[in-house]
């Protein structure tokens, strides 16, 4: 519960508000809070090619657009 003795709707993971206020692109393990994924699942995903929304690769890190991920979810404008 919050301060207010309500609590925060939570999406798979991560709050709503919280999504809703990421920068435009995150890192894999963010992108694997909010989707509810372990680190290796993930991982495993994004290197196959299987996971649930564009991956990009940037050098050695993998990155999520964050209004990809917030449209699988749900919360697009």
């Amino acid at each position: 519960m919050s301060e207010s003795g309500t609590t925060r709707p939570v999406v798979l993971g991560m709050a709503k508000d919280e999504l809703l206020l990421l920068p435009t692109a995150v890192d894999l393990e963010t992108a694997n809070r909010a989707l509810g994924l372990g680190r290796s699942k993930g991982y495993e995903l994004a290197k196959c090619g299987q996971y649930p929304c564009r991956v990009l690769r940037l050098g050695n890190s993998y990155r999520v657009v964050t209004a990809e991920l917030q449209a699988l979810l749900g919360l697009a404008a």
